[in-house]
């Protein structure tokens, strides 16, 4: 069975360096990598033309977004099965090994591997308990597969038209969905382990999730989701107080429940990556919770809108990607 790893990069020349480490160290290795490259100029194409412990395709690409990227390194691929991740990663050394095995077993369309963040720092830490999910919350019936971590048959891939090329973020959603639609549930194998860095500041954060929700916005994603959050936000919260401020203060003890409750599950998560924080630092991760919390939701209320925006403004234009594959 042969085995194609696939990847796209674009200015990594600083996290590049683990990825393909991990790549040499796989339990099983691939028949070969290869690696789309966006139109890098930060030394990244050096470190991948250097590269000679496994063989390694590099094409270019300029200007292609991750959609573009990937298909055309999965056009370029020999490979049956495609396995595929990001730059910025550190493969789990029987990573390649756990993804693939579904295949050899039966007739395995779609294999999800999983995920785990990699902190370095205590915001790194807070931001991983706060917005990543843990094993126990999968329901793998459910779980949608990030292409960090995913491999599927090249038949697979070109029955639902590869990635969608023209949504630049979430476009791993939409290649799932349509996946599922035509295969159903993935086969879920929580062994294929991928680490990665959360980001690093709340700037970079806030940016994440505000290209996350406007891409939801494009694809026309999780309308009730976004719905309830500005509900939330922009009315029940108001309302309760302005019931404090003209009726009793006794109304504001709803917050005292309601803050709580939105961080329960990322505070429970955060008591298990305690080895990850110095003494001095548990405190402050746990104080950093309610922000991260807060201003992700304020990045995807920000975001949502500029993706329905694009979405009418490029209305008649874009594909029906619900439709039957």
């Amino acid at each position: 069975m042969h085995v194609s790893l696939v990847a796209t990069v674009l200015n990594e020349a600083h996290s590049l360096p683990r990825l393909l480490d991990s790549v040499a160290a796989q339990s099983r290795h691939p028949d070969e990598v290869v690696i789309c490259d966006g139109g890098s100029t930060d030394g990244t194409i050096a470190i991948l033309e250097a590269e000679d412990r496994f063989p390694l395709r590099l094409l270019q690409q300029p200007d292609a977004n991750i959609s573009q990227g990937r298909n055309k390194a999965i056009e370029n691929a020999a490979g049956e099965i495609i396995a595929v991740t990001d730059a910025g990663v550190r493969l789990d050394s029987k990573w390649l090994e756990k993804i693939v095995a579904p295949f050899e077993q039966g007739e395995t369309p779609v294999v999800a591997g999983f995920f785990r963040p990699d902190p370095r720092t205590t915001f790194e830490t807070a931001m991983g308990a706060t917005v990543l999910p843990e094993l126990q919350d999968v329901h793998p019936e459910q779980f949608l597969a990030s292409s960090r971590s995913i491999a599927f048959r090249r038949e697979a891939w070109d029955a639902v038209g590869g990635y969608p090329e023209w949504l630049d973020y979430c476009e791993d959603l939409v290649f799932d969905f349509r996946l599922r639609a035509k295969y159903g549930p993935f086969v879920f194998a929580p062994e294929a382990l991928v680490y990665f860095r959360p980001r690093p500041d709340l700037r970079k954060f806030v940016l994440q999730y505000y290209r996350y929700a406007r891409g939801d916005g494009k694809a026309d994603l999780w309308r009730t989701r976004h719905a309830i959050r500005y509900m939330t936000y922009l009315l029940v919260g108001p309302l309760i107080g302005a019931a404090g401020l003209l009726d009793s203060p006794a109304w504001w003890a709803l917050y005292l429940i309601a803050g709580p409750g939105m961080l329960w599950v990322p505070w429970r998560r955060l008591t298990r990556m305690w080895n990850h924080l110095p003494s001095f630092g548990k405190l402050q991760a746990v104080l950093l919770v309610p922000l991260i919390r807060v201003a992700g939701d304020i990045a995807k209320m920000m975001g949502y809108p500029a993706g329905l925006w694009w979405r009418w403004h490029h209305r008649g234009r874009i594909p029906d990607w619900r439709a039957a594959p």
